[in-house]
């Protein structure tokens, strides 16, 4: 049986909920509209209202989406636009009533009026899963560290692997549908490192694809103990691929959630990190292996030099 609008809805919260966050919390603390509260906002600027704001806000922090702005297909078409092949839209619910009359008299000879309460959801995609659209509507986080800071031999090492590698928003993660990996822009992590960091960790879950090592531990669900294996794989990766480019890998903002999960893994199966540092290590070899290959003559002239 097809669930119904109330229930996607509670369905929604509760599993934010149960991951620890709080769906009217988060957005704007991670860094939407420079920390100032703000409920979501239609393609003209009308803010949502009711459950709509708590789904949206969520929705903002699971795609880790800056801007507030919202639309439907058809409405980021119409305005010359388009929504970006594989994205998922985002559940709005519209509420109103409809009046029906019964044919059957009262006693009084008048026909009964009813007004019956009914909802539907349709899907809303937040402008920066849209491409086209004017300026006004993407958000440009305040630089932290300056652009020039970039490490040139780290860049060129990933933009080698040929990853799809977007950057927007205020979330780092592998989307295994399309098949990319997003990013923060450079600009708003607090050290270069820190970027690098996060980049080498989404990309060695780039990795697990099963076009390239098909890796899979059987995740389910989040925080479940596939996905708990695959995050210390990818812990692990990046922290090899940061030795590997002489950098110094700093923890991120999610580990402390990490660690229980990793710390049940690690205690039912004794083998379990010898088996992530094997993964993470092929991951690296791959991704090492997506690099162009010097010339044995050049690399000598170069020396010589």
């Amino acid at each position: 049986m097809k669930k119904d609008v109330y229930q996607k809805v509670t369905d929604k919260i509760v599993a934010d909920l149960e991951k620890g966050e709080l769906t009217w919390l988060k957005p704007w603390s991670a860094g939407n509209m420079d920390g100032r509260i703000i409920k979501p906002l239609r393609h003209n600027g009308v803010p949502y209202n009711g459950i709509n704001i708590l789904m949206l806000w969520g929705a903002a922090l699971e795609g880790g989406f800056l801007s507030p702005y919202w639309m439907t297909y058809k409405q980021a078409k119409e305005m010359g636009a388009h929504v970006r092949k594989g994205e998922r839209g985002n559940l709005v619910v519209y509420a109103n009533t409809i009046t029906i009359t019964k044919t059957e008299e009262q006693d009084d000879g008048s026909e009964e009026e009813r007004s019956i309460p009914f909802m539907k959801g349709y899907s809303v995609f937040n402008v920066e899963q849209v491409e086209g659209l004017p300026e006004h509507y993407y958000v440009k986080p305040e630089p932290v560290i300056d652009p020039a800071e970039r490490n040139e031999y780290a860049d060129a090492f990933f933009t080698a692997t040929g990853a799809d590698i977007r950057h927007a928003g205020n979330s780092a993660h592998y989307a295994g549908g399309s098949d990319h990996v997003q990013m923060p822009v450079f600009e708003s992590f607090h050290s270069p490192e820190a970027y690098y960091a996060t980049l080498a960790h989404e990309l060695t879950h780039w990795t697990k694809h099963e076009s390239r090592l098909a890796r899979d531990f059987g995740r389910k669900r989040w925080g479940d103990e596939g996905y708990a294996r695959e995050e210390l794989v990818a812990e692990l990766g990046a922290a090899f691929l940061c030795a590997d480019l002489a950098l110094t890998p700093e923890p991120g903002e999610d580990h402390a959630a990490y660690i229980q999960s990793w710390l049940k893994v690690l205690k039912d199966d004794k083998r379990a990190i010898f088996s992530a540092a094997a993964h993470a290590q092929r991951a690296a070899d791959y991704l090492h292996g997506l690099q162009p290959v010097i010339d044995e003559e050049d690399s000598k002239q170069g020396v010589a030099a």
